[in-house]
């Protein structure tokens, strides 16, 4: 870290707490505008929830995490600073296939026509589902784009589901695996609002936002270290093991942040902390009483995710499949990133399977592999990571309880996916928000120069 940096008295220079997506979002545009930053990452790596971790010889993600072609923020991030979309995704027109135990698949492929007539067709070509449920659910997406994918008051998904005489078997066919993918959340709590949204920015507006891009490289080559290298080339530095201790404020505006017994003074900090971290750090300020319950308002759910290592033979066509009425949710193929056989298994959510021990949670897994795969032979390793605080429980109303980005104290901002994005917890909606903090601060420096 330039010393030269700390020892400057520029309160112009933004100090970001936090090095996940959106901080590093936030550090990356302030940096393209000549804003100098400083990133104070209080791990030993940067990522946050999406960062790649060590499983004995194994270098994986966290969690298996796949973008939409509606992440625009996150596409144009990096661009910016010089990652190829080609080299670190690979783009496939929305085509999703569940497997079930006793069954055939239910399917869903969308053809090369503009949107929303792409979705049409794939939802009344759907295999798997009778005429009548097909038919159903083209209904009911009519309905939902004649009111622009809102509605006025929210409720859950499950009771819109019903409203709109969607069957139990199309329920849990396509609309359920779809929500909880999307919100993290189940169907009886999850907010219709926020589910709306995903559905209408994937299929309302270009036929390549509902691609699927697959990560060919882990998250921490797709994102943190090459935000890095940009950050730390232009005006700005980031720095691993530093947590801040205290936010210091004077006259109801931030004056800088404590480390330790070391101040870094600055006229603008963003905290793009986890929203409980963030809370501790204003709690006791009486200004921020408010966003400081909002902050504990906000409840999170758990994705757990499971690795199974296969003969470098085993393939999953298509490289992604879903997989209903079983524990599993989605099951991945690392092939794409030169791990061939290595397969990840998705289960996002809260669950039985957040009482059972790995073994037992492997065990599982490996046996309903088994049966939608009987060719497959007995996997040789088993890994399993729980981010017990995954994504925010993104429940009925629960962006009246979001916190915006602004404070009230003066050059304060908050970032993360559990601001007040429209967004569920995702990488877009991380990514955005650090974009927000990033590009309000770029306004109020150009008008006090």
């Amino acid at each position: 870290m330039p010393q030269k940096l700390l020892q400057q008295n520029s309160n112009n220079r933004v100090v970001i707490v936090g090095g996940g997506w959106a901080g590093l979002s936030a550090a990356v545009e302030l940096t393209r505008h000549k804003i100098p930053v400083i990133v104070l990452e209080s791990a030993k790596q940067l990522g946050g929830r999406a960062r790649s971790v060590q499983l004995d010889s194994l270098h994986v993600d966290n969690g298996q995490h796949m973008l939409l072609g509606a992440y625009e923020a996150t596409l144009e991030l990096l661009r910016h600073i010089g990652v190829n979309e080609s080299e670190v995704f690979e783009r496939q027109p929305l085509s999703l296939q569940w497997l079930r135990p006793n069954g055939n698949p239910v399917s869903l492929k969308t053809p090369k026509l503009p949107a929303p007539l792409h979705l049409a067709w794939a939802l009344l070509n759907a295999k798997g589902l009778s005429f009548r449920d097909r038919l159903s659910a083209l209904n009911f997406c009519r309905v939902l784009q004649k009111t622009n994918f809102t509605i006025e008051k929210d409720c859950n998904v499950e009771f819109l589901l019903k409203e709109h005489r969607q069957s139990a078997v199309l329920i849990k066919s396509i609309w359920e695996p779809l929500c909880i993918g999307a919100l993290n959340t189940q169907i009886h709590e999850a907010s219709a609002q926020l589910f709306l949204r995903t559905l209408g920015d994937s299929f309302n507006h270009s036929r390549k936002d509902s691609d699927i891009l697959l990560t060919r490289k882990n998250l921490g080559d797709i994102l943190p270290q090459p935000a890095t290298d940009y950050i730390e080339t232009h005006h700005g530095s980031v720095r691993l093991g530093q947590r801040v201790t205290g936010i210091n404020i004077i006259n109801d505006a931030i004056s800088g942040v404590t480390l330790s017994e070391q101040q870094i003074p600055s006229d603008y900090v963003i905290l793009a902390s986890p929203s409980t971290i963030t809370n501790n750090l204003i709690e006791n300020t009486a200004s921020l009483q408010r966003v400081s319950s909002q902050l504990k308002s906000i409840q999170h759910r758990p994705i757990c995710t499971v690795y199974l290592q296969y003969p470098e033979n085993i393939k999953l066509e298509g490289r992604l499949r879903g997989s209903l009425n079983t524990t599993s949710q989605w099951i991945f193929d690392r092939g794409l990133y030169g791990q061939n056989g290595l397969m990840s298994v998705v289960i996002s959510g809260e669950g039985e399977h957040m009482n059972w021990d790995n073994n037992k949670l492997c065990d599982v897994i490996e046996n309903e592999l088994a049966n939608h795969f009987p060719h497959w032979p007995k996997p040789s390793g088993k890994y399993v990571i729980r981010e017990k605080r995954a994504t925010f429980a993104a429940t009925v109303d629960i962006n009246q309880h979001r916190p915006n980005t602004h404070t009230p104290i003066k050059g304060l901002w908050l970032a993360g996916d559990y601001t007040n994005s429209g967004l569920p917890g995702t990488l877009e909606g991380a990514v955005r928000s650090g974009l927000q903090c990033a590009q309000q601060i770029i306004k109020q420096q150009r008008s006090n120069s």
